[in-house]
């Protein structure tokens, strides 16, 4: 020992302040580069629904010129593009089948189980195979919407995101899935609040509270990019509900939601049963002939559609604006009609959701309901009501549901009423059905790699 000061290790107190803020600066420019790409992909989905809506109303215009032209013309078209349109995601898209919510649901039920050797459900090629494959089975005729698939769609571009995203983010892949997904729909139906309560009702639950500024923040984007292209619109015009609504009426609004609780939640289990792939020759059909299946099934909605003189094809949204601002009358059994044509769709595999066939179903119910009970409210504000009470009962989700309903008619005025019904119907379908998209979801869990489930 010399007595001498040994050199000290340390940096001095200038230089150890400089680091600190240059590591700060550093923190900061990640932070803010996770936000843009973040917020990139919020526009990217709303250019893409902006996109698909109108390629959708391309097909479904191009379709229904034809059909005037050359009335067998979906005699021909519905089953060659369904058995293309199936061979093609099953061979080329697997994953882009039915509507896209349950592959979602799915995805974000098995985050952290990585050890199950399930397939993808969520890419960038899937949500390219649903756009191209479900605007060709709507040009086919099939009776499907775009809503469901924008789910899917958008929850894939946030997962492709999702893997760029600085790690230091430590953002939980399931909150960019429910954001991605709740963009997608907001931005679909451009019902921005519907989209928040969607992801809070169906996508997120048990999810911790730091999503919901993801989510906001998506669905705000997504949102002004769509009306930024479509301007601030509604689906089905503005129906002036306000100064023409009644004083509710309790005996309407409990048939309204037997009818519809009941209609939805059997065609929400037949949904189930015809894409369980059980027994029966149907099931050994669809299970072993998939592609000749969805022929058969083409041959179905065209003839669905010779006999409603072509309203069953498509997304509905005409016939559902045509029903509720009484400009021109459909075959009284144009429910019964969608009904059946959305069923066997859904059943054949193609890819497609739907929300918005739902809609035009209880908006054709309604025109039935209508013709009995005519005291009080409007026809028009009964298919309001009925399109409300028959999502609720499908997808039982009721608060997404009217309000959907909701903003696309900007019925303010009916609120109360959409509630109850929407409630009541919920309430009732659970009695007859299991929630659809989680049972599908759970099939996704369930199923080894090599057979998907279809629908």
């Amino acid at each position: 020992m010399t007595g001498e000061p040994s050199p000290t290790t340390h940096a001095p107190p200038a230089t150890a302040t400089l680091t600190r803020w240059r590591r700060r600066q550093a923190a900061y420019r990640h932070l803010w580069l996770g936000r843009l790409i973040f917020w990139g992909g919020a526009v990217a989905i709303g250019l893409l629904a902006v996109g698909f809506a109108e390629l959708i109303d391309l097909c479904v215009a191009t379709l229904r010129g034809l059909h005037a032209e050359y009335p067998f013309w979906p005699f021909l078209i519905a089953p060659a593009g369904g058995a293309l349109v199936v061979w093609l995601t099953r061979r080329h898209f697997s994953g882009a089948e039915g509507s896209g919510i349950p592959q979602v649901m799915a995805e974000m039920a098995r985050h952290g189980d990585r050890h199950k050797p399930l397939k993808p459900l969520l890419s960038l090629r899937i949500a390219i195979g649903k756009i191209l494959l479900g605007a060709t089975a709507i040009f086919s005729g099939f009776s499907m919407g775009r809503e469901g698939p924008m789910v899917q769609i958008g929850a894939s571009l946030m997962a492709a995101i999702g893997e760029r995203l600085p790690r230091r983010l430590q953002v939980d892949r399931r909150h960019l899935l429910a954001a991605g997904g709740a963009a997608g729909i907001a931005a679909a139906f451009n019902t921005p609040l519907a989209g928040i309560l969607f992801a809070i009702e169906e996508l997120s639950r048990g999810l911790g509270e730091r999503m919901s500024g993801l989510i906001i923040t998506a669905i705000v984007i997504a949102g002004v990019v769509t009306q930024a292209f479509f301007g601030n619109y509604t689906y089905f015009g503005w129906l002036n509900i306000v100064s023409v609504a009644s004083p509710h009426h309790p005996g309407m609004l409990l048939a309204i939601a037997l009818m519809c609780g009941l209609a939805g939640g059997l065609f929400a289990r037949l949904l189930i049963v015809t894409t369980s792939g059980g027994s029966g020759r149907l099931g050994e059909w669809r299970a072993r002939r998939p592609v000749l299946f969805a022929a058969g099934c083409g041959l179905v909605v065209a003839a669905l559609g010779w006999f409603s003189d072509g309203a069953t094809f498509g997304t509905g949204y005409g016939e559902a604006r045509q029903l509720l601002n009484q400009s021109g009358q459909l075959p009284w059994h144009y429910g019964l009609d969608k009904f059946l044509a959305t069923l066997v769709s859904f059943a054949s595999g193609v890819p497609g959701g739907i929300f918005a066939p739902s809609l035009a179903i209880g908006a054709g119910l309604g025109q039935n309901l209508g013709n009995l009970f005519g005291g009080g409210y409007l026809p028009g504000m009964i298919n309001v009501l009925c399109m409300a009470g028959f999502l609720a009962a499908v997808t039982q989700t009721p608060i997404t549901a009217f309000v959907i309903v909701m903003e696309m008619v900007s019925g303010y005025g009916l609120v109360i009423d959409l509630m109850i019904v929407s409630l009541l119907a919920s309430g009732i379908s659970r009695g007859v059905c299991p929630p659809l998209y989680r049972t599908l979801a759970m099939r996704y869990l369930r199923s080894a790699p090599a057979k998907p489930p279809v629908g």
